[in-house]
């Protein structure tokens, strides 16, 4: 096993835990659900193809019907047909979604420099950064 490796896998779920219960008791979302309003917000028209949802979170089609279903339920995203193509479906954020995840995102941006960059120096999160870009390219 490489140096640092389980450190890391620890470290990571570790934050993702504690990210999912902060965003959970203050907001009632998971961080996957959180995850799901900020991609449509950032998009344009605050919508998206479900399809390109999927890849944007790196899950199956089959895991984004899961989480966009719990989020249409209550009332936060909800799916709109392609008119010019019937076979597309988009899921769009509501103004009830883009109300929750601008309150949820003030909170959750300070829960990641509470858990992650206030543990860091400058130097050192660039350094960071740095490395952990080398995995994803």
């Amino acid at each position: 096993m490489p140096d640092g490796w389980l450190d890391f896998l620890r470290a990571h779920a570790k934050l993702n835990r504690e990210l999912d219960a902060a965003m959970r008791a203050q907001h009632d979302l998971t961080l996957n659900e959180y995850e799901v309003l900020l991609k449509l917000w950032l998009a344009d028209d605050c919508r998206l193809r479900r399809v390109d949802l999927a890849c944007e979170l790196l899950i199956t089609q089959g895991g984004v019907t899961r989480l966009l279903a719990g989020l249409e339920e209550r009332k936060l995203v909800e799916r709109v047909p392609c008119e010019s193509d019937g076979r597309v479906a988009y899921a769009a954020l509501t103004p009830a979604g883009i109300r929750t995840l601008e309150a949820a995102r003030a909170s959750h941006l300070a829960d990641v420099e509470r858990l992650y960059k206030d543990r860091f120096s400058a130097a050192e999160l660039r350094s960071f950064a740095e490395l952990v870009a080398r995995l994803h390219d």
